[in-house]
């Protein structure tokens, strides 16, 4: 079937993006050459290599953890909330002045569409560091204490690079608290440009350190005795390895990790609205997505002609470069991660699932993966229990809502699941009963930094976003016995 949407190119100008052939450390305010190696980070939609980019070694990463010692101590511990707000609100509009720019780097250096780039994460990292900054004069209502941890290690995933920067860094400065940050290795240039955004708001040095690096310049952050907090996104390995090294020590920590959601379709559902949800929940961001829907559950009595409609969207969709504006899917972040996609769904034909792919060109260099659907899974099925991280969907069909919440939670994740039904009482009835972080109403994927984010289970603990997010950046009492 030939695409019915044919649209001209429409491609948004690099020319707005100045990439530098190489790249420092910023640390105490300043950007420095690092003591370790290098390594190259690379356009996945071309294969392209972008710039080289220091490895923070151990050296590295103390030098900047004494560096936000230092400005905590010195200075932004001691500042006013509503001088911190001022900071804030100040890299808040800068993100907004300089977002065509910060979404083209984010494309060329992710690989994600633009309209996505534009269109949802730059306005939601705006929006974080908006939200934050209110919260910076008001900490002593949030019932979580008002005094600062310290130093935070953070270390963030490669598939909203500056999304999760913002979702770490704002609550943190918010409370008074300083930062050594490291972006992922594939994904490093959008967090450098915030280093230089960080300049240009004259936020104190020390106060942001982005550190760039692999694991090691990660497990050095977060094995450093003078860190008092560590907050990770990624894979469910590295977090349980992260969990294993803090044990025994007094840091405070927050894992976001991997996901197997559910999304489930009943028969009273409005299907087309249901479909865009489907669409939306697997394959933006090419899948890449911690919460996405990956597991589709869809009532028996209306699975084939939600499967009908899905083929006939999923058709429509055009993938391909992502700084086309029209493009709905871009590329597969790296290699390593295609190789992962290709694999399972090897396995999934392997083990009797039926394969479909949405027939589409793919381009002849880069990394790619046509959006694909699996049916007849069954919950033994490696497609159904492991996450692919990819634009894959695997299909499952239930009869009652009870069995629907038996193998939505049949998973050793809880993330994140979406329900689909005109009735309001099941939609209660169904949130209360699944065990999932966010349960999402006729929708998917839909993020505000008012509202708190995270899992249970093997999915994480604690909680990003909204009031909630400030609690693992204070000194104080739960909010079950909150302060005065």
């Amino acid at each position: 079937m030939s695409n019915p949407f044919e649209y001209a190119p429409a491609p948004e100008s690099r020319a707005i993006v100045d990439i530098k052939p190489s790249y420092g450390l910023f640390i105490d305010g300043e950007f420095v050459d690092g003591t370790g190696t290098t390594f190259k980070t690379v356009n996945p939609a071309t294969e392209e290599v972008l710039a080289e980019v220091a490895e923070a070694s151990d050296a590295d990463v103390d030098a900047a953890v004494k560096a936000a010692r230092r400005a905590h101590t010195r200075v932004w511990s001691r500042m006013s909330g509503a001088e911190r707000a001022k900071y804030l609100y100040r890299i808040a509009r800068i993100i907004q002045e300089r977002g065509r720019e910060l979404a083209v780097l984010e494309s060329i250096d992710n690989g994600k569409p633009i309209k996505e780039s534009r269109d949802v994460d730059v306005p939601i990292v705006a929006a974080h560091f908006f939200y934050y900054a209110g919260w910076a004069d008001k900490l002593q209502y949030s019932g979580f204490g008002t005094t600062p941890l310290g130093v935070a290690g953070q270390v963030i995933p490669w598939n909203f690079p500056l999304l999760m920067l913002a979702w770490k860094i704002a609550p943190a400065l918010a409370c008074g608290n300083t930062v050594v940050l490291k972006p992922a290795e594939t994904t490093p240039l959008t967090a450098l440009l915030f280093a230089e955004i960080c300049q240009q708001a004259d936020l104190p040095p020390g106060v942001v350190n982005i550190v760039t690096g692999a694991g090691d310049t990660g497990r050095a952050i977060v094995s450093h005795p003078d860190v008092d907090k560590v907050a990770f996104t990624g894979s469910t390995e590295v977090g349980k390895a992260i969990a294993r090294a803090v044990a025994g020590s007094d840091k405070k920590v927050t894992l976001e990790l991997g996901g197997k959601a559910a999304n489930i379709v009943f028969d009273d559902a409005p299907l087309d609205q249901a479909v865009e949800g489907i669409v939306n929940g697997i394959f933006f961001n090419q899948g890449h997505v911690c919460c996405a829907g990956s597991r589709l559950l869809v009532q028996e009595s209306v699975a084939d002609e939600v499967m009908d409609r899905l083929k006939r969207r999923m058709a429509t969709l055009r993938v391909g470069d992502p700084l086309d504006k029209n493009t709905d899917v871009g590329a597969i972040n790296s290699a390593e991660q295609l190789a992962k996609i290709r694999e399972l769904s090897a396995i999934g034909e392997a083990e009797g699932a039926e394969r479909w792919s949405a027939p589409c060109d793919l381009p002849a260099n880069g990394y790619w993966f046509a959006p694909t659907v699996f049916t007849g899974v069954s919950q033994a099925h490696r497609i159904a229990r492991e996450e692919i991280f990819g634009p894959v969907l695997s299909v499952l069909t239930f009869r009652t809502p009870s069995e629907a919440v038996e193998k939505a939670n049949n998973t050793p994740f809880g993330l994140s699941a979406g329900v689909w039904t005109d009735k309001g009482s099941l939609i209660l009835s169904m949130a209360n009963r699944l065990r999932a972080g966010v349960v999402w109403a006729n929708t998917f994927n839909k993020f505000d930094p008012t509202s708190p984010f995270g899992g249970y289970k093997e999915s994480g603990y604690g909680r990003e976003g909204g009031r909630h997010g400030l609690e693992d950046y204070l000194k104080g009492t739960s909010v079950k016995g909150a302060d005065s």
